[in-house]
């Protein structure tokens, strides 16, 4: 087994947007599982991921190592899922691992303050008018990420009717900054703005992603208020199979940077 086997179906750090989870190529063929097993060990005061008792590789040939035995596992559990064939898109904890070393560690503070500028225009503080079910069906959704907001971090954000831009006030923006910049701030900096990036974008709002870090949400209680506008609309014209098969596609990778997220402690 080469010492940079996965660069062969992992992208490489060249080829891709740090700020975004590692993507296959979907062109290429599947390499052939060539491991029997797949397990972790302590190295160095990490915990490595290893395939037959040798250390695996991130795309930009890095250890595939994590700061807590419960995430190592997380990853090694994927690989050791894989069948005759080893398929990167049903490993979204490796991808987004991948991402966190290879990428986002090199560009910390840029993803970090991207998940600020989705803060100054988040999910949650642009509402509907009309009609009053759904309106208070967003209150009842997105209301307590607000509050979430202003007790716990000092950040008090303002609503907005419609989809007209509405700038959030200084002060809240300033709170929110540097509750992110908290995360950015521990060891394992990389991995958890990583994640908490990964949150952001899959629900569309950085308030319910910070939510979901203090524990005040779960992944699904999260998907589902990231989705309120969209379910009302399905049980107004019904369901579009082909929508609802992607949206469960991107739940499957909000529920990996969750479990991730858990899993460094």
């Amino acid at each position: 087994m080469p010492d940079d086997f996965s660069s062969d179906f992992f992208v490489s750090n060249a080829d891709r947007d740090p700020l975004r989870i590692v993507q296959k190529d979907m062109k290429r063929a599947l390499p052939k599982r060539f491991y029997k097993e797949a397990d972790v060990a302590e190295r160095d005061g990490a915990w490595a991921v290893l395939l037959d008792g040798r250390i695996v590789r991130t795309p930009a040939g890095g250890t595939l190592a994590l700061p807590s035995e419960a995430a190592a596992r997380l990853v090694a559990a994927e690989w050791d899922a894989q069948g005759e064939e080893i398929d990167p898109s049903t490993m979204p904890v490796t991808r987004l691992v991948n991402s966190a070393l290879d990428g986002v560690a090199r560009d910390l503070s840029g993803v970090a303050a991207d998940i600020v500028k989705f803060a100054g225009s988040d999910l949650v503080c642009y509402r509907a008018g009309e009609p009053a079910g759904l309106v208070a069906a967003q209150a009842a959704a997105w209301d307590p990420a607000l509050s979430f907001a202003r007790e716990k971090l000092g950040a008090r954000f303002i609503l907005a009717e419609g989809v007209m831009f509405a700038a959030q006030p200084d002060h809240a923006l300033a709170a929110f900054s540097g509750a992110v910049e908290e995360f950015a701030g521990v060891k394992d900096a990389a991995l958890r703005i990583a994640a908490l990036h990964s949150m952001t974008t899959l629900t569309g709002s950085a308030l319910i992603a910070m939510m979901i870090a203090h524990g005040g949400l779960t992944a699904e209680e999260a998907w589902s208020a990231a989705h309120v506008d969209e379910d009302w609309q399905m049980r107004l014209w019904g369901a579009d199979e082909e929508a609802l098969a992607k949206r469960a596609q991107r739940f499957v990778d909000l529920k990996a940077a969750v479990d991730l997220w858990k899993a460094l402690g």
